[in-house]
């Protein structure tokens, strides 16, 4: 498994290209803006996009996914939570009779990569975290020493908590590739990011 990083859009939003190196099947997460750069890539590697997965609604994760999926076919999955079928707000995807949602433990092949869906709302009413192999792609759920913003619409720090001592839960460690800034990984987040640490203490099931 092979995981390119582009960084793309307003707000430095990390957009993951996740490749099975040998089918030469890749999918895309969060193509927050910047299609022409996302589609280069796959193009320039001679990619197969199989899926584009949306880690949550906000529009910074959501804004090239349209433009990807028509170029390549790939289609579009999100959380039915984060999706709005009309009047959307700038927190939420715009889905039409082609989206597919996705929901707790649902798991997606891709090549030989299989992606599992781990419901971790409260960053957004529809956060998920992708578990594939041993990494977790957490989109704005959990970043290095920090964790996403709960002020916006549907955000919700009581849930954010229990997500996020949910995550410090699984069993080993993993590589977490957040939504915004460096990767990190599970047991240094365990360690050092302070908001897991309350998390475990408070909010441990």
């Amino acid at each position: 498994m092979l995981i390119k990083t582009l960084v793309v859009g307003p707000i430095d939003t990390n957009c993951y290209i996740v490749t099975d190196e040998n089918m030469l099947e890749c999918a895309v997460v969060d193509p927050g803006d910047e299609s022409n750069v996302i589609l280069d890539y796959v193009e320039d590697n001679k990619l197969k996009v199989r899926a584009i997965f949306l880690t949550h609604g906000h529009f910074d994760h959501t804004m090239a996914a349209r433009a990807v999926s028509e170029a390549t076919g790939a289609p579009i999955y999100i959380h039915r939570r984060d999706a709005a079928t009309a009047d959307p707000s700038q927190f939420q995807f715009l889905a039409d009779e082609e989206t597919n949602f996705y929901a707790e433990g649902d798991t997606i092949v891709v090549g030989s990569m299989a992606f599992t869906v781990l419901e971790t709302p409260g960053h957004s009413p529809g956060s998920v975290t992708l578990r594939c192999e041993d990494v977790l792609f957490t989109g704005d759920t959990l970043f290095r020493s920090s964790v996403g913003r709960t002020d916006l619409g549907g955000g919700d720090i009581h849930a954010l908590m229990r997500s996020l001592a949910r995550l410090a839960a699984l069993e080993g460690n993993f590589e977490v590739y957040p939504g915004h800034m460096d990767s990190t990984t599970l047991d240094r987040e365990r360690r050092f990011n302070d908001y897991v640490l309350y998390a475990v203490e408070q909010y441990r099931a």
